[in-house]
Order: structure tokens, then C-alpha cells, then sequence
């Protein structure tokens, strides 16, 4: 299968147009349609735009052919409650409580890991797992739930828009589906419970973030 069938293939199950994809990555009109429908080979820039624009796309996958053409997303685990936590253990994943977000994130509140409570999740890699309270983020994550969580560095303020984060904000610590503002300056922090309204937050507003990258939930 040419490159040119794998775009085809990957704009069907994307349920979008050819002109759709076009403007997503800013090549010129009829490019890819030309492109598909001669089964010509295409400028490596525009692939790679693709895969930047849908970050869960399989590099793989569109390159070779090889694999499944999405990478696996699933972010959920679901563990017996027995295996729960543990403490003073170095291994797991430490919980740090809700309250304490904001001073663990900024290094300004001393915790100490080994007495924190700890999951266990075999393949799942994060940094602290918190607690949710609140229904906002319904149906994807339930009050209750434990997240997984990644530090991120505000250095570069490279965001994966449409991923739920943990920010530290000057209104406090929300967890919110990260997406682009009106402007540069700003970010649309949006809940997965469309009840909640979407809030536009200054960028120099933020203090801290780390990425969600997965969910705990037991049964």
C-alpha cells in the first residue's frame, strides 16, 4: 500500500474531507487530492505535519504501513482495591493529597514521598497520582477516580491540546482539557461535563502543570 492509499484510508476513518485535511496542515488546495487520487508519492513535510496535527496517529503506521494506524489512547487501568496503595514503600506511584497540589507542583511544600500513600499499576509511568473531587470532568473521569500525572515544564509552553492536565492556577489547582485560547496569550480550559462552562485563562496566569496520563479506577 502506497503512502498515498494510507492517507486515503486515514481521512475515511477520520470521517473528514480531503480539503478538510488540507487546511488542518496549510498545504496548498487539491494537493492531497491530487495526490491520492494519481497514487503519488508525497513531500515528507506534509506527513509529518499530519502526524504532528493528530498526535494519535501511528508515525509508524503512516510511514510504513506497519501496526495499527491509531496508537493506543486507552488511559484507563482498573485495579482490585487491594492493591490499592501501600506504605513506606519506594515503589508505586506516590498520592498526594488534593489540598497539597499546588505547594507539591511549585516545591514549596515539603512532602515526604515515602509516607505517602502509593498505587500500583504495572506499565503505567507518572510523577503522583491525586485524587478527584467534583463531577466536572463526567463522563471521562468520576469523582473518585485517581489520576496519573506527569510534571511539565512551563519553559517551552508546548501544550497536547485536547489532553486533560492538572494547572496550577492562580484561581487554584483545576483539572481541565487544555485547548487554544482566542489569542497566543491565552488557553481554553475546558470541562468534559459540558454543565461547566469553558474558562479562557492567561498563559503568565499559570503556575504549574503536569499531563494526565491515565486513570485509576477501582472497582
Amino acid at each position: 500500500m502506497k503512502i498515498s492509499d494510507r492517507i486515503a484510508e486515514f481521512i475515511q476513518a477520520k470521517g473528514m474531507s480531503i480539503r478538510a485535511l488540507e487546511q488542518t496542515i496549510g498545504c496548498s488546495n487539491g494537493l492531497l487530492g491530487r495526490c491520492i487520487n494519481k497514487k503519488t508519492e508525497i513531500s515528507s513535510q506534509w506527513i509529518s505535519k499530519i502526524i504532528e496535527a493528530f498526535p494519535d496517529v501511528s508515525s509508524e503506521w503512516f510511514m510504513t504501513g506497519k501496526g495499527a494506524m491509531f496508537k493506543d489512547n486507552s488511559d484507563e487501568f482498573r485495579i482490585n482495591p487491594t492493591l490499592q496503595s501501600q506504605q513506606n514503600n519506594r515503589t508505586g506511584i506516590p498520592l498526594i493529597p488534593f489540598d497539597a497540589m499546588a505547594g507539591y507542583l511549585s516545591g514549596e511544600m515539603s512532602i515526604n514521598e515515602d509516607e505517602c500513600e502509593r498505587l500500583y499499576m504495572p506499565g503505567l509511568k507518572a510523577d503522583f497520582v491525586i485524587k478527584i473531587s467534583g463531577n466536572s470532568m463526567e463522563p471521562r473521569y468520576y469523582d473518585g477516580d485517581y489520576v496519573a500525572c506527569e510534571k511539565a515544564s512551563l519553559g517551552d509552553m508546548f501544550f497536547e491540546w485536547d489532553k486533560a492536565y492538572v494547572v496550577d492556577t492562580e484561581r487554584g489547582v483545576l483539572i481541565k482539557r487544555v485547548n487554544p485560547g482566542a489569542t497566543d496569550s491565552e488557553i481554553l480550559l475546558e470541562s468534559d461535563n459540558k454543565k461547566y462552562r469553558p474558562v479562557s485563562m492567561p498563559i503568565k496566569s499559570i503556575y504549574h502543570i503536569a499531563l494526565v496520563k491515565g486513570v485509576v479506577r477501582i472497582e
